[in-house]
């Protein structure tokens, strides 16, 4: 499975979130993706923002455009992972920042994109009862 582990919240704002986890060697994200050299797949990275995205603000999964993404370092199993996520309600769009949890300068992925919300007709998010969680 698509697993994320040890899942923290590190900070927490309306409109903001910093999270530290980590990918097992065992998620299925790695499979194939190379056997001798195992590497998480820039498609594996934004899937994991997009989820907490979801999560945390109510977005939707589906991105409507991606504006900027930037994938800097290789991310291996078991590397201890800080995600901080900005979500701007007014202009519809994310930005992200996936760090190294041990070492801040080291930057694996970042980007922005633009999002529609899975919030009620009253602009208010119910979380993820309904929605079977992350």
């Amino acid at each position: 499975m698509h697993g994320v582990e040890n899942e923290k919240i590190v900070e927490k704002t309306e409109n903001a979130i910093a999270l530290e986890f980590i990918i097992p060697e065992s998620s299925d994200f790695f499979d194939g993706h190379f056997p001798e050299f195992k590497l998480l797949p820039a498609v594996a990275q934004f899937e994991i923002v997009t989820r907490f995205s979801r999560k945390y603000f109510g977005t939707d999964r589906a991105v409507p455009a991606i504006r900027r993404i930037k994938f800097s370092n290789p991310i291996r199993p078991e590397s201890q992972l800080h995600l901080e996520i900005k979500y701007n309600r007014e202009k519809s769009s994310v930005s992200y920042t996936l760090r190294c949890a041990k070492n801040s300068e080291k930057t694996y992925s970042s980007g922005s994109f633009s999002v529609t919300s899975s919030a009620d007709a009253d602009g208010e998010y119910r979380g993820n009862a309904d929605r079977g969680g992350v």
